[in-house]
């Protein structure tokens, strides 16, 4: 099959996620690409390299830009998210600040979702500041306060996570999307816990869709990366400057290798993510020890109706507080045999975590008690085991609460 005729945009999302933009004829019939585990590149003649240089000619420069094996993984990825381009980096973090520190500048102003991953709060609130960025925060649930604040404020860039972190609050892309864009500001949506898979971003009227790749596009806890897709002058303008001499957070050859294997199974692991989640939300939610429970796919969640609108399906992360406050929640976790007590999410393995003193702990206790994130707080990112197993687990650990 020749690489155009994996390019469809008419296929499906697991045939794309498979096979787009690759053609094993053109790597001597190697089905899997290769690992590209080199620094620099050989021009063909001197005019060859300076023409790569000034931008006139397409080619491979340097490593830290550009690779082969990543240029086939952001063609990918900007299929899965619907964009136009995408770009690879060395983590999470690194797409959205390689994003902050091109597009932004002193003066600029930011509004933020008040509920995210503590460390890109910690850059939005406190890393930005340093520079004269001044950021604002707003509950996005509320779209009126939004309308206000970037009424006010104008802001260069409206960012928020849906759902979110760790709280699993569900936004509003469209109707965010679309009040920045009357007040003159680009849309920035953290989408790693829902992956293309099952929500789309760009196609609710967002400008660009930033990753944790090392969550569940990755899917095996086995690299770091991070990703950012949306329109091409954007994305080059991050990769030439962002990445290229802001931050250098390139991509490591290994794990663009990686993320192609991962990828190729995102469809088929976000819906028993998503299906596993969706049963244990059910058994904690009737567990009279467990106090509250927040996942989207439960009807009694705020958000349900919006989600069963802009997603797919409703993700593997679930929330939940017992009862018997953070020292029950302490017994809790100390008693799991099969769920791993960790950070991080999207893996294989069911991992449970307390936010509040570990990924949350860049919020004040001030900051976490306004917005939501509870002491006693528990977050869930439920893996690929037997079903019955983790309930097994969970039913015998709260017995212990």
């Amino acid at each position: 099959m020749s690489a155009s005729g994996t390019n469809r945009p008419d296929r499906g999302f697991a045939s794309r996620a498979i096979h787009h933009g690759y053609d094993p004829a053109s790597e001597h019939g190697s089905l899997t690409p290769p690992l590209f585990q080199t620094s620099t590149y050989a021009f063909e003649s001197a005019e060859a390299g300076r023409e790569m240089f000034l931008g006139q000619r397409e080619g491979y420069v340097y490593g830290r830009t550009r690779n082969p094996g990543q240029s086939l993984l952001e063609e990918r990825l900007a299929s899965l998210e619907g964009g136009e381009a995408a770009l690879a980096v060395a983590s999470g973090m690194a797409a959205i600040s390689a994003l902050a520190w091109t597009l932004l500048a002193a003066g600029d102003r930011v509004l933020v979702n008040h509920t995210l991953y503590g460390n890109s709060y910690a850059l939005f609130t406190r890393g930005l500041s340093r520079f004269g960025v001044e950021t604002t925060v707003a509950d996005f649930t509320r779209p009126d306060e939004v309308a206000e604040t970037i009424d006010r404020l104008r802001p260069r860039l409206v960012y928020f996570e849906t759902p979110a972190n760790p709280t699993l609050a569900v936004i509003d892309i469209a109707a965010i999307a679309a009040l920045a864009r009357a007040g003159g500001a680009l849309t920035v949506v953290d989408n790693t816990f829902a992956t293309p898979a099952l929500q789309r971003p760009l196609g609710l009227g967002a400008d660009l869709v930033v990753h944790s790749a090392t969550k569940f596009l990755g899917g095996h806890g086995d690299l770091i990366a991070g990703a950012l897709i949306g329109p091409k002058a954007i994305v080059e303008r991050v990769r030439g400057h962002g990445l290229r001499y802001l931050t250098g957070a390139t991509i490591a050859p290994l794990s663009v290798f990686l993320l192609l294997r991962g990828l190729k199974t995102l469809e088929l692991r976000m819906e028993r993510h998503s299906a596993s989640a969706l049963a244990l939300a059910r058994l904690l939610r009737g567990h009279p020890k467990v106090a509250s429970v927040a996942y989207p796919g439960l009807p009694d969640h705020p958000g349900h109706a919006l989600a069963c609108r802009q997603m797919d399906g409703f993700g593997g992360l679930v929330a939940f507080e017992l009862a018997g406050g953070l020292a029950a929640g302490m017994r809790f976790m100390n008693r799991l045999a099969l769920v791993t007590r960790a950070v991080s999410l999207g893996d294989a393995e069911t991992l449970v975590q307390h936010p509040a003193s570990m990924t949350h702990s860049p919020y004040s206790p001030e900051e976490r008690r306004r917005h939501g994130i509870g002491e006693g707080l528990i977050r869930l990112s439920v893996g690929l085991e037997t079903l019955a197993d983790l309930e097994d687990d969970i039913l015998q650990a709260l017995e212990e609460a």
